[in-house]
């Protein structure tokens, strides 16, 4: 629904720094098959001094998906590490069995 979107927008206007409000607008770009505008917003997310975790899950994953597998590896990777750095244990597990799946 373009409702969702225009009100998950209107709301990041007036708070642009709310990670999560972005996140869920990433979330439903690419459940409506919006999948670059989703991937630029999962970027924004990622590229923050600190990363917001989820997003590297869901980008990866969106990644696979478009057969993207090197850009996955990579985001993989990179999340794997934010994860443990912010001491995300699970979220790191998570990718560690994603990039697993993608070297096998």
């Amino acid at each position: 629904m373009a409702g969702r979107i225009e009100k998950l927008e209107e709301l990041l206007a007036s708070t642009p720094h709310d990670n999560t409000l972005r996140y869920m607008l990433a979330m439903e770009c690419d459940r409506l098959e919006e999948t670059e505008r989703a991937l630029t917003l999962f970027c924004e997310l990622m590229e923050q001094v600190s990363p917001y975790v989820p997003a590297f899950v869901m980008a990866g994953q969106l990644l696979v998906r478009l057969g993207r597998l090197d850009r996955a590896r990579a985001i993989f990777q990179a999340g794997i590490k934010a994860a443990n750095l912010q001491h995300q244990n699970h979220a790191a597990g998570e990718m560690k069995e994603f990039l697993r799946r993608l070297t096998n």
